[in-house]
């Protein structure tokens, strides 16, 4: 489960170290935690189907993370709101991969319980 601990340190991290982004900035922070929370959730899934691969999580990261960038930048550049394109990209793929997440959990974890019984 190491991005599930990323995610941990990361929300850590940002809660005890005071630090204030700037308001131009705050669209790109945003689109780059969605792309991070995205990145995250696949891995787990990734990992509670036994396929992780630590090179295929970094490269997405970075690939879906510069990829949401760039389209934020050239988004403001011509004065259109292109960075709405990755976070809602990001927002369904974060809420199948939670639901992937929980199928995977219950089918996994929950026939242990019920064969215990």
């Amino acid at each position: 489960m190491i991005p599930i601990l990323g995610l941990i340190i990361g929300i850590l991290i940002g809660i005890f170290l005071p630090f204030k982004i700037p308001d131009q900035y705050s669209v790109y922070v945003a689109v780059g935690i969605l792309a991070a929370l995205d990145t995250v959730f696949g891995g787990a899934v990734a990992d509670l189907q036994k396929r992780f691969d630590i090179r295929v999580f970094i490269t997405g990261f970075l690939g879906n993370l510069a990829l949401a960038l760039l389209l934020t930048f050239i988004g403001e550049k011509m004065g259109l709101s292109l960075y709405l394109v990755p976070m809602f990209a990001f927002g369904v793929r974060l809420f199948e991969n939670f639901a992937m997440l929980r199928r995977l959990f219950f089918s996994k974890y929950m026939k242990k319980d019920l064969r215990d019984k």
